[in-house]
């Protein structure tokens, strides 16, 4: 006999499937826990290096420190940036976001060097590497000693970056490094328990990010924002936009029912930054508006602002390009896919849901 599924059951939400200790999700509260700590506590207090440390010890049973870290990732950007020559023939004729998808799937294990580091690292080498290439410039080489956000932003924008800048973009890192079980981790670690290698199992999680309903969200924020365009249009742009059922990107989220507690810490990294490249004031009334007219919409469970809300104006405020958010999502996530695939290889077991066949039944 056929059972019909709830949606909720169809989608799987709230199904555990694996038992981890990388981090927490708990969209009733709120909360967002990574590697034993509250998002905001750790955004205060570490930077990539050191959450990317905690996250390969949970997910490996290793001990490694955040300067171990922070060499092995300095020495694995090198790697990589040599690399470039063979990894980049493949991404020729694709945007940014295709690129990159064709470049980090042509990456590869490397003798005795360990495999987090080696995609973790590769990562901001070929994003910066599109990015130049699309401005018809020549790839910037890594800087080995200094830290990963750092480096990132001055192979992304081949400028002089300021500590400010710098401090923004690894308050980003650790914000979104990881994020309980969302579609790419699942996709990855779904990959990792099959025994597949860390490469195919990271290369999957990057496709399933490249969706609007995951990852690619920031960049319709921004376009969002230009649309509306000036003051005096945020209220009938606004209230014409939910009069036709549109979605306002930036807004809600598929666990969270209260505020993105990510928002948050992206918010205070954006106030710290103080930069000229967006109008913070602008982006902050829509978003006051928004959030009002949500409400009367829906008075009893009101969207609330979500991560790519302040994630695209923190990324744009950096003069990073839309069209790279996405890579730049994932140099961020990609600590946190490692961990998992890593954790799920070493405890876990094949995940192999069923599904509830609704189709014709063959006659007896």
């Amino acid at each position: 006999m056929n059972m019909l599924l709830t949606k909720s059951q169809i989608g799987l939400d709230g199904v555990p499937a694996a038992e981890t200790v990388l981090s927490h999700v708990d969209g009733e509260r709120g909360e967002l826990i990574i590697a034993g700590e509250h998002v905001a506590d750790l955004a205060g207090k570490s930077g990539f290096e050191g959450v990317t440390a905690r996250l390969w010890n949970g997910g490996t049973g290793t001990t490694l420190s955040e300067a171990n870290v922070r060499a092995s990732l300095g020495a694995a950007r090198e790697r990589a940036f040599a690399r470039l020559p063979d990894l980049l023939p493949a991404t020729r004729g694709m945007s940014i976001v295709d690129g990159f998808r064709a470049a980090i799937a042509g990456l590869r294990g490397e003798n005795g060097l360990e495999h987090e580091a080696t995609i973790v690292g590769a990562f901001p080498v070929i994003a910066g590497a599109l990015v130049q290439r699309a401005k018809g410039h020549d790839p910037i080489a890594p800087d080995a000693n200094i830290s990963h956000a750092a480096d990132t932003l001055r192979m992304l924008r081949g400028l002089k970056v300021e500590p400010r800048e710098v401090a923004a973009l690894d308050a980003y890192f650790v914000t979104v490094c990881d994020h309980g079980m969302n579609a790419s981790t699942f996709t990855t670690r779904v990959i990792a328990s099959t025994q597949a290698d860390l490469f195919a199992a990271v290369t999957g999680g990057y496709c399933a990010l490249t969706g609007p309903l995951h990852g690619g969200a920031p960049e319709p924020v921004l376009e969002m924002l230009d649309a509306i365009g000036t003051r005096e249009r945020i209220k009938p742009w606004v209230d014409d936009a939910l009069a036709r059922g549109e979605r306002l990107m930036g807004f809600g989220h598929r666990v969270y029912r209260v505020r993105d507690p990510r928002a948050d810490v992206l918010k205070v990294a954006i106030e710290r930054l103080e930069t000229d490249g967006a109008d913070l004031p602008f982006a902050g009334e829509v978003e006051a508006y928004i959030r009002a007219a949500l409400r009367r919409k829906n008075p009893d469970r009101p969207l609330e602002t979500n991560v790519e809300f302040f994630t695209a104006i923190l990324l744009d405020a950096l003069a990073i390009p839309r069209q790279a958010f996405t890579p730049i999502f994932a140099t961020a996530r990609a600590a946190g896919w490692t961990a998992h695939a890593r954790e799920q290889q070493r405890t876990g077991r094949l995940i192999r849901p069923s599904s509830s066949y609704v189709g014709v039944m063959p006659k007896s």
